[in-house]
């Protein structure tokens, strides 16, 4: 990503989403909703012109900092949210395991 490029993420609650701008355009989304009191993370998108370019990574770091900020577990039916968790162990311990197990099913 071009350093002039910076990724900017906001927390739109209403919607129940966290979107990405880039020089003010939209970039991506991920989207989530709440079960039982945890944020389920549900999906994530890059605009196609803008992938590669760190959209998704800041996307999903928002949301789990914003999940520990509100002392929330996640439970990542999003692939990307959950391969982001396993290469940033840092966000393990957000994981509601037993309900990710249980929705998966």
């Amino acid at each position: 990503m071009a350093e002039d490029q910076s990724v900017d993420v906001v927390h739109d609650e209403e919607e129940g989403r966290f979107v990405a701008r880039i020089d003010g355009v939209f970039a991506g989304a991920s989207y989530y909703w709440y079960r039982r009191g945890r944020m389920v993370l549900i999906h994530t998108e890059t605009q196609p012109d803008y992938e590669g370019r760190g959209v998704g990574s800041s996307l999903t770091r928002m949301a789990l900092d914003a999940a520990r900020e509100q002392d929330d577990m996640v439970v990542p039916l999003c692939p990307f949210v959950e391969g982001y968790i396993g290469r940033h162990q840092e966000y393990a311990d957000l994981l509601d395991n037993e309900m990710f197990h249980e929705m998966r099913s």
